[in-house]
């Protein structure tokens, strides 16, 4: 039968950056973990983190867990894409099926044709499964970092995969691997203060959860925080000196990104239809549907406010005058007034002359307030 370094050799040919064994047992550790308050939204998204407790939930004849550390970092993303868009969701491609997607088929079709099983275990606490693998540790920012691969990193995705067949298990990573003298760079840094220190982080703070799961406009206290990112965030990795060696590592670029840049800009964003959703946005960002593309906008329009770049003021207006979307309104008002200047608070008197909205007035009044400051 096949060896566990036929697996792992299988897997770095294929162009997985590590691979590693656990025992495929529960994650009794996590159970407490989901108990406090910060996760019960993901019930709500279609996210069953308990059923991913137990790997034989997911796969009862589970015998092994294999875990695969895909690199996602490997080429360069222009300044511009990394300026609005955390990096790892630049490398979606479950509509594509040109990255991590064929990898992953590939390496299933190996085991297969080797008379083993498998199941990619989606909504497992994969970071406790990477560890349990020995391919990484935890960091203070909750993230996993690679125990070798992308050069120690944190720019990795685990990929658990479950097999009914038993590979002997891999010495287990233990605890964090943050250095001491790091001096908590990565919760300085947070401008949203979601991470709470310990490995501990309050995902409904933090700027990624916001742009893609938050509920509502955006509160008034996180929108100047956010700062320009439209989808994601890296600020806590950029900042890490874990990631140094490999956010300063010379790469290739490539057409994908350099074709990504002009469409995936603010002002595209805000103003885009569903045509250009479909063609342009969401082969490559999977997590939202167009029913979402309110958040989009709003996103965008938050990061043009942040940009204090005039710019965008027509864009704005534009966008005031052709969507109804209270919150996307909301929150190309509240730009206008971070942006200020004559022009917006132009546009932001007009808007206020017509506006029968109580909510809008008040969003209106601070807008004006801030552009004459």
């Amino acid at each position: 039968m096949i060896t566990k370094e036929e697996v792992k050799q299988k897997a770095l040919e294929i162009g997985f950056a590590d691979a590693g064994f656990a025992q495929s047992t529960p994650f009794e550790s996590q159970r407490e973990f989901l108990t406090n308050d910060y996760y019960g939204w993901t019930q709500s998204v279609g996210i069953d983190l308990w059923k991913g407790l137990d790997p034989q939930n997911i796969f009862p004849d589970s015998r092994s867990i294999i875990v695969l550390l895909y690199s996602y970092f490997e080429s360069s993303i222009p300044p511009l894409l990394q300026k609005y868009y955390g990096r790892c969701y630049l490398n979606d491609d479950r509509v594509t099926r040109d990255g991590l997607f064929t990898l992953v088929k590939k390496f299933r079709d190996f085991l297969k044709s080797n008379g083993i099983n498998s199941k990619v275990a989606n909504y497992m606490p994969d970071k406790l499964a990477a560890m349990r693998a020995g391919v990484g540790t935890s960091g203070k920012n909750t993230l996993l970092y690679a125990r070798s691969a992308a050069g120690g990193s944190s720019f990795v995705f685990p990929v658990v995969v479950l097999v009914d067949y038993d590979f002997s298990p891999d010495a287990p990573s233990i605890g964090n691997g943050c250095p001491s003298w790091c001096r908590n760079a990565c919760i300085a840094a947070c401008p949203t203060k979601a991470l709470l220190g310990n490995g501990k982080i309050n995902p409904q703070r933090c700027i990624s959860y916001l742009t893609y799961y938050g509920e509502g406009v955006t509160p008034l206290e996180l929108r100047e925080p956010m700062g320009l990112y439209i989808y994601g965030c890296d600020r806590c990795q950029n900042v890490c000196p874990r990631n140094t060696s490999w956010l300063y590592e010379r790469k290739d670029s490539t057409e994908r990104f350099i074709s990504m840049e002009e469409d995936f800009m603010p002002e595209k964003i805000l103003l885009m239809d569903r045509e250009y959703f479909q063609t342009k946005i969401w082969p490559y960002m999977f997590y939202m549907s167009f029913n979402d593309v309110w958040r989009w906008r709003m996103n965008a329009a938050r990061a043009m406010g942040n940009s204090r770049d005039e710019r965008f003021i027509p864009y704005l207006e534009k966008a005031l005058e052709s969507f109804d979307d209270e919150r996307v309104r909301i929150m190309c008002i509240w730009a206008l007034g971070r942006i200020g200047g004559s022009s917006a608070l132009k546009i932001l008197e007009n808007i206020r002359l017509q506006n029968t909205n109580a909510d809008l007035a008040e969003e209106i009044n601070l807008a004006m307030e801030n552009c004459n400051s």
